[in-house]
């Protein structure tokens, strides 16, 4: 029997599934102890909310499996209870000291970012603010029936070309398979507890057609 894969806006009660897949899509857990992995995964959850104007969660069983946020960047206005919530979330991990060090490590990433769009030398009318599947419902194409409704999106709205930001910490090689072109990358290393990390981050977009 096939499993049912239910596709729809994000609601209030998606916040633990979709945290708990940001902890694990980005290691946040390897990073620092779970209560600041667990803020951390807030305050990005917000932080991308606020950046939408597209919500797709791919629920299976009652639980959301996988999630794809796009913006519309010329009809973006934030939405205030997510930008109320990001800010709440941010002053909770501010207030230990493991939070705020480990928030310097996201902020470095933010000045990467900022950099490859400098590069990229394009404009855009859209964005994909975030994309990821738990890994526990890998295989069952969530990814790409998620892409695809994103691509539609894009089109209905008339926006030619889009991107996103990825890093060797995800299955960057899903992008070219779909059909986005890498057009920006930069290395890093970080020193994460003790121990030098190196990651390429990318900038990949696509032009509709």
């Amino acid at each position: 029997m096939n499993t049912q894969i239910l596709l729809r806006t994000y609601r209030k009660e998606d916040e633990a599934s979709l945290t708990g897949i940001i902890r694990e899509a980005w290691h946040y857990d390897e990073l620092c102890t779970p209560e600041t992995a667990a803020k951390l995964a807030k305050v990005f959850l917000y932080s991308c909310l606020a950046n939408q104007t597209y919500t797709q969660v791919a629920e299976v069983e009652g639980k959301a499996a996988g999630v794809i946020m796009a913006k519309d960047i010329r009809s973006h206005r934030c939405p205030f209870a997510f930008r109320f919530r990001q800010v709440l979330s941010v002053i909770s991990l501010f207030l230990s000291r493991e939070g705020r060090q480990t928030a310097r490590i996201f902020q470095s990433v933010s000045s990467i970012d900022k950099a490859l769009s400098e590069r990229s030398r394009k404009d855009y009318g859209g964005e994909v603010a975030f994309f990821a599947v738990a890994s526990e419902y890998r295989g069952m194409h969530i990814g790409t029936l998620l892409f695809k409704q994103m691509l539609s999106y894009m089109k209905r709205e008339n926006i030619r070309r889009f991107f996103l930001y990825t890093d060797t910490s995800c299955n960057y090689g899903f992008y070219e398979s779909h059909g986005m072109r890498r057009a920006a990358e930069e290395k890093e290393t970080f020193n994460i507890k003790g121990k030098r990390a190196e990651m390429t981050f990318f900038l990949y977009d696509y032009l509709c057609v």
